[in-house]
């Protein structure tokens, strides 16, 4: 009769732990994961309306210390491409972001920009 119970004390709590890991994964699947983003939604992507690349004539590369995740990286791309003039592309692997222009670069301000977002960047 104890062994019955026991038996069926350890089905319930594998039942529960069960349970919990498939939350734990639907909410990193929901909300992502890594150092960023584990409690709201992934970044969405900020497009950019103007992709001809004749119409950017002037480029700059940033080195980016501070991005873990996919999130991160999504983060940076944002800020920049939210700026006037500019499409920005972010290599998480290699840590850095490349910047189209219209306009001549402003190194500083695009490291500012960054920064707003909680990263670092220096150029390369």
């Amino acid at each position: 009769m104890i062994q019955e119970w026991i038996e069926l004390l350890i089905i319930i709590l594998l039942a529960i732990i069960l349970v919990w890991a498939v939350y734990r994964i639907i909410k990193k699947i929901r909300y992502g994961g890594g150092c960023c983003g584990e409690l709201e939604q992934s970044e969405r992507p900020v497009s950019v309306k103007d992709r001809n690349k004749s119409h950017y004539p002037y480029a700059a590369d940033l080195k980016i210390t501070g991005m873990t995740c996919r999130n991160c990286a999504q983060k940076v791309q944002n800020a920049l491409n939210e700026l006037d003039g500019v499409w920005a592309m972010v290599d998480l692997n290699s840590h850095t972001a490349h910047i189209r222009l219209k306009q001549k670069p402003n190194i500083d301000q695009l490291c500012s920009i960054i920064a707003k977002a909680g990263y670092t960047a220096q150029p390369q």
